[in-house]
């Protein structure tokens, strides 16, 4: 029996209690995480850890069973986000080159992980195929977080910002077709073309739909529509749309994404919507994680109890961890070299896509449900133990990628470029050097940084205040 369960208080109490301890667990964890400069998300998890059963037993389960809408909410966040990467002008700038090594190191890396469960360890086909698909997704946070920390530029840093951005997009589809697949098994019919039909026209049926709620958001969202209604409209929408596909019980991430695509082309340049949603969702991310947390199953993972078939679970973990960074590093290898692009590039651009937490948690906590049983509940417990570690290692690879690779030095003389000699072509003294360098520094650094999200759910909450104030000053003067 958990704390909560002990107080014997109503069930409205408890989820206001469990909501209250999850937000505030999260956010501690965070602080720290950030001294250890990990990403926010190994915080969460940890928490969820520390919170469920096999920690301080806070949290009772019956709050994770009445939540079971949250990764459905979480990952429409995401999905809609991700649609931004699909404008078509961006496309076209990334050209054929980016997708070509996104492929490539996406599904050479869902190949590799379904052979060796499915063919070596004889797992079965709904558990490979549904794990092998999940090991497409990247997270791409302490990659970007690296990447400001060093200010590393060049090819290097232009083409991974570009193949993270899209790494997540393949591994949407991905996911959507093992999960087809993984359902045709399940229900014992085989796999012919009748079968697999089914589930492919309900997701083009999905993604259609989606593409309507894109269209029906840019009509809703009026340029001359206050920005705080344009953040209820485009949440309402958001929801509504994840409704239907919870009660089709169909994911919805493929058309989320496909509604933030057909907005994101649709809106003027300077639309700041997806900003605002950003800023807007951390609070629902911090629950998903930590429940996520609460619920993974930490004596499947270490008791031989736990396995699935004859292999202990902590040897699927271990071989799943091995496996997926083989194939991203393989597979970004040989993209790279079917583009011609730079040994350096070729070289160290899979070290920075080991990262894995954010999609590939909330994937596993939809696939859990599909799968169900034994089966669900280790697919949970493989990622989110696994998240953890590449969380761990993810920001060191990274780095170390980005030294490899030329893309930043920690040497002074190569970080800032100034001129070597004055006006009249006398060569400056190494100390003038060492000053002009540190003032270019300076400079680059911006006196007070916010966010664009802070900024633009900031500009939102400033013109509703105004809108009230001049509302509220009307009805004085009558």
């Amino acid at each position: 029996m958990s704390m909560i369960e002990s107080l014997q208080v109503s069930q409205a109490a408890s989820v206001i209690i469990c909501m209250s301890l999850i937000l505030l667990a999260g956010f501690l964890m965070t602080r720290i995480t950030k001294l250890l400069k990990l990403p926010n998300v190994t915080a969460y998890i940890v928490a969820g850890i520390l919170m469920g059963p096999y920690g301080l037993n806070l949290i009772p389960l019956s709050f994770v069973d009445n939540s079971a809408f949250l990764p459905d909410i979480a990952l429409s966040f995401i999905a809609f986000s991700t649609g931004e990467f699909f404008k078509i002008d961006v496309l076209k700038k990334s050209g054929m080159k980016v997708i070509v090594i996104t492929i490539m190191e996406a599904l050479l890396t869902t190949v590799l992980v379904f052979l060796l469960m499915y063919f070596v360890l004889g797992l079965s086909l709904p558990f490979s195929v549904v794990l092998a698909a999940l090991s497409a997704a990247t997270a791409p946070a302490s990659t970007m977080m690296t990447i400001r920390q060093t200010h590393a530029r060049g090819d290097f840093v232009d083409t991974l910002l570009q193949v993270v951005a899209l790494d997540d997009v393949v591994g949407l589809v991905a996911y959507s077709v093992a999960v087809s697949i993984a359902e045709s098994s399940l229900s014992g019919r085989g796999f012919s073309a009748s079968s697999l039909s089914g589930p492919i026209l309900t997701n083009l049926g999905i993604i259609l739909l989606g593409g309507l709620f894109g269209l029906l958001l840019r009509a809703a969202l009026s340029p001359g529509r206050s920005k705080d209604n344009r953040l209820i409209v485009a949440i309402s929408l958001l929801f509504g749309f994840c409704g239907i596909c919870t009660w089709l019980d169909v994911s919805p991430l493929l058309g989320c994404m496909m509604m933030g695509a057909v907005y994101a082309n649709l809106s003027a340049a300077e639309d700041k919507l997806f900003k605002q949603l950003n800023y807007f969702s951390p609070p629902i991310l911090l629950l998903f994680f930590v429940r996520s947390g609460i619920s993974f199953d930490l004596g499947a993972l270490l008791s031989a109890s736990g396995a699935i078939g004859a292999v202990p679970l902590v040897v699927i973990g271990i071989l799943y961890f091995l496996m997926r960074m083989a194939g991203k590093y393989s597979g970004a290898w040989i993209g790279c070299f079917l583009t011609g692009k730079d040994p350096k590039v070729r070289n160290y651009l899979g070290l920075a896509l080991f990262p894995q937490a954010g999609v590939a948690i909330g994937l596993a906590a939809l696939g859990a449900r599909i799968l169900g049983g034994e089966a669900g509940n280790a697919l949970n417990t493989v990622i989110l133990s696994s998240s953890i570690l590449y969380e761990l290692i993810g920001p060191g690879c990274a780095k170390l990628s980005l030294y490899l690779s030329g893309s930043y030095s920690d040497k002074l003389e190569e970080m800032v470029e100034v001129p070597e000699t004055d006006e009249n072509g006398v060569p400056k003294t190494s100390l003038e050097l060492l000053i002009e360098r540190i003032h270019k520094i300076q400079e680059e650094i911006p006196e007070h940084y916010i966010p664009d999200e802070e900024a633009a759910f900031t500009e939102a909450a400033e013109e509703q205040y105004e809108m009230l104030y001049h509302r509220q000053n009307g009805m004085h003067h009558r």
